[in-house]
């Protein structure tokens, strides 16, 4: 039925206007017109760090434990090279972490002693669950969601950044730093990579038609972006939310 479930996904016209909401944010056309406050870009970059230091790893370990290393030979290699690209996600964001940290620090942006948002705990606490109860193929289809948003979002920042100016200040070089880094080749390529390892579990698990299925992978797609519109920062919240509110 569906060889190809993330393009069916994709194709779901009742989600643009929510995927577009997730994908062009107000934060992020602020980001792509640098108008973002370093305050705003600070803030966001701590909730990001929750994110990546802690709940990606715990993720994507509950994943790597989830590969049924008993099962049938001609299933063996699939299982290989899902570990091989869970142990490339755990590489990939301990060299993220670092990265940001890093222009963070380059760029004078302040991303300790926020409070962490509401919108952070959601995503976290829903990408524990889903690691927690769901099944391979399913935390497949989170984790290839949260990669296409991200890598979706970021280019579009991209495609909205003005000629580089030399009177640009420390926050609009940071914010062009840390799109160039999200909308790299090589990012592209790993979310593509891990779309069709995606795939491939849904089309082993699931040979014909199962509605049930489709469904299960389409709530999942939608509670991805609605998680990814809400982990943008609105205007005012680093005001709130600052270590002295």
């Amino acid at each position: 039925m569906y060889s190809h479930i993330t393009q069916h996904l994709k194709d779901q016209a009742t989600l643009r206007p929510c995927y577009n909401a997730a994908t062009r944010h107000e934060f992020l056309t602020a980001a792509g017109t640098l108008t973002l406050s370093p305050a705003r870009l600070a803030f966001w970059l701590c909730q990001d760090r929750i994110y990546a230091a802690h709940a990606y790893p715990h993720f994507i370990g509950l994943l790597i434990s989830k590969i049924p290393f008993d099962g049938p030979a001609v299933e063996e290699e699939l299982n290989r090279e899902t570990l091989a690209l869970l142990t490339i996600c755990l590489e990939g964001i301990i060299r993220e972490v670092a990265f940001f940290e890093g222009v963070a620090k380059e760029c004078k942006l302040d991303i300790d002693g926020w409070k962490e948002r509401k919108a952070t705990r959601d995503y976290t606490a829903e990408m524990a669950r889903v690691a927690s109860i769901a099944s391979l193929e399913e935390g497949l289809v989170f984790l290839w969601a949260m990669e296409q948003v991200y890598l979706d979002a970021w280019k579009y920042v991209k495609s909205l950044f003005p000629p580089q100016s030399d009177s640009e200040d420390y926050t609009a070089n940071a914010i062009r730093q840390l799109t160039n880094n999200w909308t790299r080749p090589e990012f592209e390529e790993f979310v593509q990579n891990v779309e069709a390892l995606a795939n491939r579990h849904f089309a082993r698990r699931h040979h014909g038609h199962s509605h049930s299925a489709v469904r299960a992978m389409e709530s999942i797609w939608e509670r991805v972006v609605e998680l990814e519109e809400k982990f943008w920062p609105e205007e005012g919240e680093d005001t709130l939310l600052g270590s002295n509110a």
